[in-house]
């Protein structure tokens, strides 16, 4: 008997495997018409035609579009305070984003206001923000800590976050991100907190098992070239996965630094080259694009045509944080790659499911709809594909399945 059957899937739309999609494939997928998922034990036991296997729970979708949960694999969503203000200046052209920060505010004033707040008030702060993504359709966010920047305070927001994966309907994966800028109390003194960074902060979290990945923000704001290969070594030498912030507002040769540490993925890429876009395509690195950065600061758009024609996977994500990109709305994130980088539906869905998994190393077990995998749904307040990405003033999102688990539903079951 299954524990749930979602019947009268007008359509299913997933990508197929457990590998990363890219170039004429990066919107390869299989489309189901009239059909039934059987759910088991949180995973996918069954997708055809109505089963003749009974169910302790039947779930009709009335002809909905139906696809796998969404994947946020690129966020900043535990933090202190809120920087609005920021907004102003940018807007008004007073100062750029880089400026912001090189004045001592931006990341620096988000540091100051998370290191004033308990673990236990950013964890209720976080639980309305995983509430929302979820609402949206998100049942997969990475989360990075680097507002912190001691050892202190940076172990307290990855305890948040595993506190909330212990916790919360989402999966929670966990990024060290130590090296995000320099703090003010080592702006005269910058090798110390890189050493600070490589032989405490990552050493320790290590050990207390706190973070899959490690990434650096390389960019002449945060660390340099130098600096970003020596935290990557010793991350590595810890068994870290390696994600870098590359090229977001120079070309800052973050790439060459993902390709040379067969990085996961390099993220941003807004102001990336030809060479630094061939160079990553090269080693494999998966590239996750977040267009509200762009849209956000009012910066150029990562060349995402481009990268899938030249055969590099593409994964979309919001970034959210409160001063670049605070927007938690994945529905929002795919519609801007559909009207801003011309991405067709097919594979921008398969940036935020299939590829974002891939990005967090978590294709073998999500991002699909296959048997044997999580049964992460969506069920789709929409007949199409192409109508999810069409409307702009709502939330489509009907129903969300979390490991086989209805989690979410806007309307009566």
């Amino acid at each position: 008997m299954f524990d749930i059957i979602i019947k009268n899937i007008g359509s299913l739309i997933t990508a197929q495997g457990t590998n990363s999609l890219s170039g004429k494939n990066q919107g390869k997928v299989q489309v189901y018409s009239d059909v039934s998922i059987g759910i088991k034990n949180g995973l996918i036991e069954y997708i055809g035609e109505a089963p003749t296997e009974k169910a302790k729970k039947t779930i009709n979708a009335n002809g909905a579009l139906v696809t796998p949960g969404l994947i946020d694999c690129h966020t900043h969503f535990i933090y202190g305070g809120s920087r609005e203000e920021e907004m102003y200046n940018i807007i008004t052209g007073h100062m750029s984003y880089s400026e912001i920060i090189k004045s001592g505010y931006g990341i620096l004033s988000t540091v100051n206001d998370t290191r004033e707040q308990t673990e236990n008030t950013l964890y209720k702060k976080s639980i309305p923000i995983l509430d929302s993504m979820l609402r949206h359709g998100t049942t997969t966010v990475e989360g990075k800590s680097g507002y912190g920047l001691t050892l202190k305070d940076e172990i307290k927001i990855l305890n948040v976050m595993k506190k909330l994966n212990d916790n919360h309907k989402i999966s929670i994966i966990s990024t060290f991100m130590g090296g995000h800028v320099i703090p003010n109390e080592y702006k005269n003194d910058r090798s110390a907190y890189i050493d600070l960074i490589c032989n405490e902060m990552i050493p320790e979290i290590s050990k207390l098992g706190l973070a899959e990945f490690c990434d650096v923000f390389c960019e002449d704001c945060g660390l340099n070239m130098e600096e970003t290969d020596t935290v990557l070594t010793a991350a590595q030498k810890y068994n870290m996965g390696i994600k870098v912030h590359s090229d977001q507002l120079e070309t800052s040769g973050g790439s060459y630094l993902a390709a040379r540490f067969n990085a996961i993925s390099a993220e941003h890429l807004i102001m990336a080259d030809d060479m630094s876009i061939q160079t990553i395509k090269k080693q494999g690195v998966i590239a996750v694009l977040l267009p509200n950065a762009s849209f956000y600061l009012g910066m150029p758009y990562a060349r995402a045509r481009y990268m899938v024609e030249c055969g590099i996977p593409i994964a979309i994500a919001t970034d959210y944080n409160p001063g670049s990109s605070p927007t938690l709305n994945m529905q929002f994130i795919m519609k801007l790659a559909y009207i801003i980088y011309r991405l067709n539906p097919e594979e921008i869905l398969n940036a935020v499911t299939i590829n974002a998994a891939c990005a967090l190393n978590r294709g073998k077990e999500i991002g699909t709809i296959e048997i044997g995998k999580k049964a992460d749904i969506v069920v789709w307040n929409s007949k199409s594909l192409h109508f999810l990405l069409y409307t702009l003033d709502n939330n489509l999102c009907n129903m969300v399945f979390k490991s086989g688990e209805l989690v979410y539903s806007k309307s009566e079951v």
